[in-house]
């Protein structure tokens, strides 16, 4: 035998949601008699239980209603600052809701295996906390919904979760808009990674904040990742062309950064020379120098805010339709040293 022997997998909480045509949040508010189901899909539901045979998982349905909730964290970001602070105020908001938390983190910015999601559901948890890129991994959410669980993403917006966020496409808008201000006409943009709608997002705000100048703008787009070895790369990139650019704005802070480190290595002044944004506002920002101009995204109000939301609907306070439940978080435009009008 070459590989590992999976044991069957009997009928699950996402079997009985498909084959009735509802969410996997309807089927369990159906489960545990919960308000908020109209009375002829609560019927079909429990006609549908019943055919397939399915049995809930009565010890899963126990920590919904318990004291302390068990809560699910999966996250795989390249960038450490950026997930120092989401983790603070994830625990920071856990201290206050009883909720104990159990942290998966997946490799070299991968998501984890399926074994080991598979090893934090068997934790008992009732819910799981998805930090992004995660939240957009299909794989990933489709091992959670097999097991019927409660999931809320930061950063994407994926049906049948809670989706917390800022408006990235805005927020990048905003930025450029305020590069072309100081008088930039050459302009860089440092894509992340484009499987992220966070990424595509902010691509389209500076398109739309260059087609809005109305002309006379050059720009180059360039691919990075979020991490700094990208930033690395793509710097080189742009400082290496014919025409290389009098403003960069990168997809987030650690590849702005990196950008500044090979402006430094060319003997380009900071920001006489080139002007630098970046995104996120994380502690890369402040403890380069120069400090960055950067979209300030509350990290750890979205995380506060997604563990709220996530709970609230472990204990059915939210109707599961298979819409993603949204909700946005205002950004803001931090000007600090690494920006200034070209010379």
């Amino acid at each position: 035998m070459t590989g590992r022997q999976r044991r069957p997998r009997g009928v699950t909480i996402i079997d009985v949601a498909k084959q009735a045509g509802v969410s996997p949040m309807t089927v369990s508010r159906v489960i545990n008699g919960d308000a908020g189901v109209r009375d002829e899909v609560r019927a079909h539901v429990r006609e549908v239980i019943a055919t397939l045979n399915y049995t809930p998982n009565m010890m899963a349905r126990s920590l919904v209603t318990s004291r302390e909730i068990r809560i699910g964290v999966i996250y795989s970001n390249p960038s450490a600052a950026f997930m120092s602070e989401l983790l603070v105020g994830v625990f920071e908001e856990a201290s206050t809701r009883a909720a104990q938390l159990f942290l998966l983190k997946g490799e070299q910015g991968r998501p984890p295996t399926r074994d080991a999601i598979e090893g934090l559901i068997a934790q008992r948890i009732a819910g799981v906390l998805l930090a992004p890129p995660l939240g957009e991994a299909k794989a990933v959410r489709a091992i959670l919904q097999e097991a019927g669980l409660p999931v809320a993403v930061i950063g994407g917006v994926v049906p049948d979760a809670v989706c917390v966020g800022i408006d990235n496409e805005r927020a990048a808008f905003d930025m450029t808009r305020h590069l072309i201000a100081l008088g930039h006409r050459r302009l860089g943009f440092v894509l992340g990674n484009p499987d992220q709608s966070a990424s595509i997002a902010r691509l389209a705000g500076f398109r739309a904040a260059v087609d809005a100048a109305g002309g006379g703008i050059e720009t180059q787009v360039v691919h990075g990742d979020y991490s700094y070895a990208s930033g690395l790369i793509a710097g080189e990139e742009l400082l290496g062309s014919a025409h290389p650019p009098t403003a960069i704005f990168a997809s987030n802070d650690d590849m702005a950064a990196a950008i500044v480190s090979v402006a430094h290595r060319r003997h380009l002044d900071v920001p006489a020379d080139l002007t630098v944004a970046g995104f996120d506002d994380s502690t890369a920002a402040t403890t380069l120098w120069p400090p960055l101009t950067t979209i300030h995204q509350p990290v750890r109000a979205l995380a506060t805010e997604a563990l709220q939301r996530l709970i609230q609907d472990i204990r059915g306070g939210t109707a599961g339709d298979g819409q993603p439940r949204i909700t946005i978080l205002d950004h803001q435009l931090i000007e600090r040293d690494s920006t200034a009008p070209p010379r």
